[in-house]
Order: structure tokens, then C-alpha cells, then sequence
């Protein structure tokens, strides 16, 4: 199994930790780590990030489109 390392933004986890804007905070959460998890699953079989030249470069990647998932916490892009 893959290890991925996140990264939050710390406004993000103020918001987490507060009663205001709680809700908006989870969404935001599960957005992040959603598209960080998604742009590792595209990198993997390229071998190379988005925009990177590498000399271990396997494959191209065609680019991306933006979606909208309805979840119960909201929609997330």
C-alpha cells in the first residue's frame, strides 16, 4: 500500500477546531485531501508530476477538468 502525505492549510484546521464555520470547514477538508489523493493516483503511472520533465517518465497525462461530488457534508470540487 501507498503512503501519501498530506498537507493542510492551518486556517483550515482553525476552522475545524471552531464552532463557526464548522461544517464549511469539513467540506474544505475533504476536498483537499480528496484532490491530493487524486493527483497522486496520476502521478503514479507517470512517473513524474504535473508539468515535471523526468527522465523516468512512463506515460503523458491528457490534463483534467473540474467536477463537482455531492457529498452529505457538500459539494466538493
Amino acid at each position: 500500500m501507498a503512503q501519501l502525505n498530506t498537507t493542510l492549510d492551518t486556517n483550515l484546521l482553525k476552522d475545524l477546531f471552531s464552532l463557526e464555520g464548522r461544517d464549511q470547514a469539513y467540506a474544505k477538508l475533504m476536498e483537499s485531501i480528496l484532490n491530493q489523493v487524486l493527483e497522486h493516483q496520476a502521478m503514479e503511472p507517470t512517473g513524474a508530476g504535473l508539468y515535471e520533465r523526468s527522465e523516468k517518465r512512463q506515460a503523458y497525462r491528457n490534463g483534467y477538468r473540474g467536477r463537482t461530488l455531492k457529498t452529505r457534508v457538500g459539494p466538493l470540487k
